[in-house]
């Protein structure tokens, strides 16, 4: 297969949600369409011993959520799917904001019960900034919830969409008939088996038939034809290219923990998602079909198998073909790396490949070299720009529980901030440590990780802190920065990158900072060079 029609096949996207809508339920089904799990893992259920084979962290099983993005790839339809799968709940934003930064396109998936909730919103916010197209999946249709036009328009006012409905749901709970498919002029019946792989369709081109009538009773089958009435005096006509600039979002409803409705979305999916899209970097847009390679890393996991001290460094391929054990130019380092075994995924199994295309996610073996933002070329300065960090939310100092394994605690933490897990500050007056999270469910997982995985204790003292601001000055020598460091001095630390930080400790000093030392600029977010 040729080079450019390698890239025409990929479709490299997220999901995103807010917890507990479906997510990870929905990944799964996904993997099962695509052949590569033979069942599918509800999160939820503690009794069933197979756990979803997206989450494989132990303090994902524990909680029946997701912690880390994974990346699982299948094919479909002669297709090549990569998928991410991120976090859902709040306190791991961070890392599906950097995770947003590798996709190509997204599907939201909303709770029928709960409508729109506040971190879908936040999310949503992000994408819409980079115009990414979105698909949105409306999921447990087989529950009681909102009527389908009211979330419609929830959907349209809250999250600022333009939807434009492709499937539409023939009653719902206890009284859910199945889903009429717009898009492809079929009825869908649901028979409330999961057991069933992949549901019988039925096509209806004409509403009209009295066909319908057989499949689904008669007073649903008038609702049904009133309902399509409506969708069709209502919402636009659905537009590819208004979908592809981020202008228009398609609407599919069904539920994923019944596998019903998730065909459709796939299908519909696959025929419109955009294939890998040029990306900008600080020096000039970069485009997939350019023969020479360029790459960022967008996330790091450490540990991945507890049995080996491993870390990977997830690499989202933006141009050119990333062979093995050719050496590219990591352009922070400026030096020449090559990889023996860079690996592709497919849940918790990995593969080694020889050879990766534009939209593909490369885990390689990393030892301490990258760091997350980090760009690798094959020779080109570029550098991809659009990964900050984030002004943490919570400040607690840590301190070694155990002084004989102080050396493996250092080793740890420093390990884990690299994977963006959290942001270490050290203090400038006395050295101590300041761990700064965005939720505190992080300070578990990092006490978690560093005794499971490094063999350290550790304890955390509240440290009261509002914000932390990345300080910049235009000159260091001048007396107005010599006099801020002075008095100042006790909330000074320096970030993982050897920035200044000043750690605020109410809006009110900081506005009072800002004023007395006008020539000083206080950032909240920082674009990690």
């Amino acid at each position: 297969m040729s080079f450019l029609s390698e890239i025409e096949r990929r479709r490299t996207f997220g999901i995103i949600s807010h917890p507990d809508a479906g997510k990870t339920t929905l990944t799964e089904k996904l993997l099962l369409f695509g052949g590569a799990i033979q069942e599918a893992g509800a999160v939820k259920s503690n009794k069933i011993k197979k756990g979803a084979t997206s989450d494989f962290m132990e303090i994902e099983r524990q909680r029946g959520i997701s912690v880390a993005t994974s990346v699982l790839a299948f094919e479909y339809n002669g297709i090549k799917i990569n998928i991410l799968d991120t976090p859902g709940h709040k306190d791991f934003a961070e890392d599906t904001f950097r995770t947003l930064t590798a996709v190509d396109s997204v599907i939201v998936v909303i709770d029928v019960a709960k409508g729109v909730e506040e971190q879908t919103e936040k999310l949503v916010e992000v994408c819409r900034m980079r115009n990414i197209p979105m698909i949105v999946f409306i999921n447990k249709l087989d529950r009681e919830g909102k009527d389908a036009f009211d979330l419609l328009d929830e959907v349209e006012q809250k999250l600022g969409l333009k939807v434009c409905p492709l499937s539409f749901p023939i009653g719902m709970g206890y009284d859910f008939k199945g889903i009429y498919n717009i898009w492809e002029k079929n009825v869908n019946l649901f028979t409330g088996d999961s057991k069933k792989d992949i549901e019988d369709t039925v096509e209806i081109n004409d509403l009209a038939s009295t066909e319908l009538e057989k499949l689904v009773g008669e007073s649903h089958a008038n609702d049904l034809r009133d309902n399509i009435e409506l969708v069709n005096g209502i919402y636009p006509e659905f537009n590819k290219n208004s979908y592809l600039n981020g202008d228009q979002q398609p609407v599919f409803f069904g539920s994923a923990l019944n596998n019903f409705g998730v065909r459709e979305l796939l299908d519909c999916f696959v025929d419109i998602a955009p294939k890998p899209r040029p990306k900008q970097s600080e020096e000039r847009l970069v485009k997939p079909e350019e023969d020479k390679f360029t790459g960022f890393v967008f996330k790091i996991h450490a540990n991945m198998d507890p049995n080996h001290r491993n870390r990977l460094a997830f690499i989202k391929i933006v141009s050119g073909e990333f062979k093995r054990n050719t050496p590219y130019l990591h352009v922070r380092h400026n030096k020449k790396l090559k990889f023996s075994s860079p690996n592709a995924f497919f849940a918790e199994k990995k593969e080694i490949v020889d050879i990766s295309y534009p939209g593909d996610i490369v885990g390689l073996q990393d030892t301490g070299n990258f760091k997350i933002g980090d760009t690798l070329t094959e020779g080109e300065i570029l550098n991809y720009k659009g990964i900050p960090s984030f002004s943490p939310e919570h400040f607690r100092y840590i301190n070694n529980a155990d002084p004989m394994k102080s050396k493996q605690l250092y080793k740890g933490i420093d390990q884990l901030m690299d994977e963006g897990v959290a942001q270490l500050f050290t203090l400038d007056l006395n050295g101590r440590k300041v761990i700064g999270t965005v939720g505190a469910l992080q300070y578990e997982v990092i006490q978690y990780r560093l005794e499971h995985e490094y063999g350290a204790k550790c304890s955390y003292e509240n440290l009261n802190v509002h914000k932390a601001c990345w300080v910049d000055t235009e000159d260091e020598k001048s007396e107005e920065f010599k006099d801020f460091k002075r008095v100042k001095q006790r909330f000074l630390a320096k970030d993982k990158s050897d920035q200044l930080v000043f750690l605020a400790d109410s809006m009110f000093t900081l506005q009072m900072t800002e004023q007395k030392y006008p020539s000083i600029k206080f950032h909240y977010t920082s674009e990690f060079d």
